[in-house]
């Protein structure tokens, strides 16, 4: 019974053995030899016959698979399954069939850029979206003018775009076409009626400044026009210039 056992098992090594070296072996069935090919049609067979794996043979083919093509043959180098000594061998062995392309692969469809038309918006009265609007006007510039035209009270003039931070003079020629400025939406501060953190909302003025001018208002009463804050020597002729249409009296 022991040895019927024995036999059996002994049977069934030999049987395994066979099996495992027939397919360890079994892609040495076929015969290696070199012929003229094109490397876009031949298939993994093909590729074992010149001398590849079949996995080297199979990674190749999945390359086609996926839209890779070989426009020459010195396009087999870039496939890494193909030692350099193997691309030696193949290389005068490769004939690649021309390949023809659709036309509109080779030429550009003529799109029609519109120019988007310059617009004019007045920069007292937009909002972020109409100054993105602006040819030039991003809108982190656009966040920017919000910003520094709700400090201000509103702009005067269109130079005063180039008080906005990194708003230079070369961005503000490419802008200044495009904007308008109304005047009259500016936010006004009465002169003789403020406190000292009223006239802290006016643009342009330091705190020695507007102290001096509350001082000035009490020492000899309310102020008739402009020309009475130039008698204030703190006050510079530019600054008196930037505040007084923020100023009514």
């Amino acid at each position: 019974m022991l040895a019927s056992i024995q036999k059996i098992e002994i049977s069934d090594q030999k049987r395994f053995s066979y099996t495992k070296e027939y397919i360890e072996n079994a892609s040495e069935k076929i015969t290696h030899r070199l012929f003229k090919f094109d490397p876009n049609k031949i298939d993994a067979e093909d590729w074992q016959t010149l001398g590849l794996s079949a996995k080297q043979a199979q990674s190749i083919v999945n390359y086609r698979n996926k839209g890779g093509k070989f426009f020459k043959a010195e396009d087999l180098q870039r496939m890494y399954t193909i030692s350099p000594e193997m691309y030696k061998k193949l290389l005068p062995y490769v004939e690649i069939e021309k390949i023809d392309f659709p036309k509109k692969d080779f030429q550009y469809e003529k799109k029609e850029f519109v120019k988007k038309a310059l617009v004019v918006v007045d920069i007292n009265r937009a909002d972020s979206a109409a100054l993105d609007q602006i040819k030039g006007i991003g809108p982190a510039f656009a966040l920017r003018i919000l910003k520094y035209r709700e400090r201000l009270g509103g702009f005067y003039k269109k130079e005063q775009l180039m008080e906005v931070y990194g708003l230079d003079s070369a961005k503000y020629a490419e802008v200044k076409d495009q904007i308008s400025v109304n005047a009259n939406a500016i936010r006004t501060i009465n002169i003789n009626a403020a406190d000292f953190n009223a006239l802290k909302s006016a643009p342009y003025l330091s705190y020695k400044q507007i102290n001096a001018i509350i001082q000035y208002r009490k020492q000899h009463g309310n102020y008739s026009n402009i020309d009475d804050l130039r008698k204030i020597q703190i006050l510079t002729p530019q600054v008196i210039d930037k505040i007084a249409p923020y100023l009514v009296f």
